[in-house]
């Protein structure tokens, strides 16, 4: 900076105005400064404006995303939203494991990241959360709700699924086969609360036999609906809980040779890029993912902001995109 300011002919102070646009500078003055940082090839030191102000203007982002399209949909819009605020994305996947949780939370930690965005391993992340509270890391969490001292951003599950349970049962279908999540996940027990409380609404009786883990994944999902085909009475329709168990639940049908709404009416939680490119196309939730994300980084600026402000919970609607596999036309 030195060297800026001397072939400018200004002084340092003016220079840091310049770069760090911390006070108005006279245009023209401005433009001389900028021309000298260029032909002096000047780089700011990132590391040693973050030493001098305590921070880095960088945030980390703890999310098991390579499994899980809708994960990765959600991080590319945090990325928006940060280039947006001025801010630097550092990513570690997690992979739904809590040990490497900890470690991707501690590495930020050790990085002097401003704050951490984090879809916890729920019971799992307790040593994540307790590490990120101890420590006094400003922190949101995205998807996976917990009751924690932490802001946090997420859908309306139950809601959501108890709108979209509904419409089936608007259809006629009494016996409406149910594939839920991960056990661990608590998205996956808010969707089959809704799941139940559609069917409570209706007066329709509730068979535990109709209720199958598809583990939040593809396979367990494919496997679990040729058990659900082989119930002495099958179901009329089947609702997925995510879009990796839509997945291995159409891929069940297609082998079973179930022709859809035909023989059963489907429907799923999250929307795909494809969904309406199937035959039939899907009858789906969609989730806000630009909006999740945007707003998760907005938690967390205002959290590095104001460490003592009162604790934030943002619940967003979903959306029901009606297509064909329910049965409508």
């Amino acid at each position: 900076m030195n060297d800026v300011a001397r072939v400018a002919g200004v002084s340092v102070s003016t220079v840091s105005h310049v770069i760090n646009g911390t006070r108005r500078v006279d245009p023209e003055t401005e433009q001389v400064v900028r021309l000298a940082i260029a032909s002096a090839g000047y780089i700011p030191n990132s590391l040693a404006r973050s030493l001098a102000r305590s921070t880095t203007s960088t945030i980390g982002v703890a999310i098991s995303t390579f499994a899980n399209h809708y994960f990765s949909e959600i991080v590319r819009a945090i990325d928006t939203a940060c280039g947006k605020a001025g801010l630097m994305m550092l990513f570690a996947d997690t992979h739904d494991d809590p040990e490497q949780e900890l470690r991707v939370v501690q590495a930020f930690h050790q990085r002097r990241v401003d704050g951490i965005l984090m879809a916890p391993t729920n019971d799992g992340a307790l040593r994540s959360l307790k590490y990120l509270e101890a420590n006094q890391i400003p922190a949101v969490l995205v998807d996976h709700l917990l009751p924690t001292p932490f802001d946090q951003v997420g859908v309306e599950n139950t809601e959501a699924m108890q709108s979209l349970v509904a419409h089936l049962i608007g259809h006629g279908h009494t016996r409406i086969g149910y594939l839920s999540g991960a056990q661990w996940n608590s998205t996956s027990g808010e969707r089959l609360a809704g799941y139940r409380r559609a069917l409570a609404a209706a007066g329709v009786a509730i068979d535990e036999r109709l209720v199958a883990c598809g583990e939040s994944s593809v396979e367990p999902a494919r496997l679990a609906v040729h058990a659900l085909l082989a119930l002495p009475d099958r179901p009329s329709a089947i609702v997925s809980g995510n879009n990796l168990m839509t997945l291995g639940a159409m891929r069940a049908l297609k082998e079973a040779g179930v022709a859809i709404p035909g023989e059963i009416a489907f429907a799923g939680f999250d929307d795909l890029d494809w969904a309406d490119l199937f035959s039939p196309s899907l009858t789906v939730t969609a989730q806000p993912l630009e909006d999740i994300g945007a707003r998760a980084v907005s938690l967390l600026i205002r959290r590095i902001r104001e460490p003592d402000a009162a604790r934030s919970v943002v619940r967003m609607p979903a959306t029901m995109r009606i297509r064909r596999s329910c049965g409508c036309p």
